[in-house]
């Protein structure tokens, strides 16, 4: 039924090309974390540093976010799609022919981030082609483009062992230059776009507790996902001795429950409301991230991280169901402001579970920090369901709580 009236309400090809254009980006944002155990060992890392280098791209992420989203405001989503990704093209072709020193690796993990910014275009993209009861769906469809860290994890160590970590990020170029030439032939701009405002006036953004509920509880939601997706290839090998190419398996299949699970997020969302799903999987995510702290066999631990992830992904769509009820006009800069944030939970993450592991010697400690960060988000969700209930007051948007 809904999946009908998306066709007839938007367009259908724009959605599409969102979806594209934000999986291929998502391959490459989080590419230095699947291929981390291959560059890690090059440089010999330590756990802190391990943490350091892969979260480095989420970090960069979130502050183009924030460009990209004021970019997406005032030339429109398609305008900013390309120059971000003609942008993304520079750090696989300096990592493909260089990137031999650390400090070029950094240099390379931040205009990475680009690539993760692209959120910032593609969900307004698809957003404003859609009603108000179809946000969760068309932007769980769109959202469900953080699949790109399947081809990353599954296919990038197989590569790695044959051609090596340089080439396959070179090899990225290849999907990258595919899609960019497809958006330019799908994408169009919604004909409803919100009047350009000067950059000074989003700062009132920040003066709003709804702006800093959405931050909060996208920093838990998909710094979550993005963070672990990072992380557990290193957490496979370290823990539990596997192989470079067994790891990305094992984190493939968490990733995915994650990606596929998010648009199943924002449709339930639409159904039953963003603030009652999320109260229930911030309590999913805090049991199974405990389960995991106690290492586990690995059968066990893989099955927490794959219906944790699965929460994570359902979280990301329920937030992103809610935002649009709220800031429809503002669409733009409040995707990048609260991507931004979501991007900073997921650089703390893998310096989290890093930097534990050095000091402790074991991972026990940081997956039971985020399982307190898990209990955190519940908290935050219950706070902004008392003030969401105050303050939104259309039938439409009161449903939802």
């Amino acid at each position: 039924m809904k999946l009908s009236e998306l066709r007839k309400s938007g367009h259908t090809p724009s959605l599409v090309a969102s979806f594209l254009y934000f999986d291929v980006s998502f391959m490459i944002w989080v590419i230095l974390g699947a291929l981390g155990v291959f560059i890690t060992k090059d440089f010999g890392l330590s756990p802190a540093q391990k943490g350091f280098i892969v979260g480095v791209p989420i970090l960069s992420g979130s502050f183009f976010r924030l460009i990209l989203g004021l970019l997406t405001d005032r030339i429109g989503p398609k305008k900013t799609a390309i120059i971000g990704m003609l942008v993304t093209m520079v750090p696989l072709v300096w990592a493909w022919l260089f990137g031999t020193t650390l400090t070029e690796l950094y240099l390379i993990g931040i205009l990475l981030g680009v690539a993760g910014a692209s959120f910032a275009a593609a969900i307004p993209m698809a957003s404003r082609w859609y009603p108000p009861h179809l946000q969760g769906l068309a932007m769980g469809i769109a959202g469900a483009g953080n699949s790109g860290t399947l081809f990353a994890t599954l296919f990038g160590p197989r590569l790695a062992e044959k051609i090596g970590w340089h080439n396959v990020i070179g090899l990225a170029i290849i999907p990258l230059t595919i899609v960019f030439i497809l958006y330019i032939v799908m994408a169009k701009d919604a004909p409803l776009q919100p009047s350009a405002k000067k950059p000074v006036g989003y700062f009132t953004l920040f003066k709003q507790k709804d702006t800093w509920y959405f931050c909060l509880l996208y920093s838990v939601t998909f710094g979550g996902f993005v963070g672990l997706s990072s992380f557990l290839s290193i957490f496979f090998v370290d823990q539990y001795q596997l192989s470079k190419v067994s790891a990305g398996d094992f984190v493939t299949l968490c990733v995915a429950a994650g990606s596929f699970f998010r648009p199943v997020g924002g449709s339930i969302a639409d159904r039953i409301g963003g603030i009652r799903l999320l109260t229930f999987l911030f309590i999913a995510v805090a049991l199974c991230m405990f389960g995991v702290s106690q290492l586990p066999p690995l059968p066990l631990v893989t099955t927490l991280l794959f219906f944790g992830m699965l929460f994570l992904g359902m979280g990301n769509g329920a937030v992103f169901q809610l935002i649009p009820q709220r800031f429809q006009a503002e669409i733009g800069m409040v995707t990048g402001i609260v991507g931004a944030a979501g991007g900073i939970g997921g650089f703390f993450v893998p310096n989290i579970l890093g930097t534990l592991k050095q000091i402790t010697g074991t991972y026990t400690p940081g997956f039971m920090v985020y399982a307190g960060i898990g209990l955190a988000g519940l908290v935050i969700v219950l706070l902004a369901k008392q003030s969401w209930q105050k303050a939104w007051t259309s039938k439409e948007v009161s449903r939802q709580l």
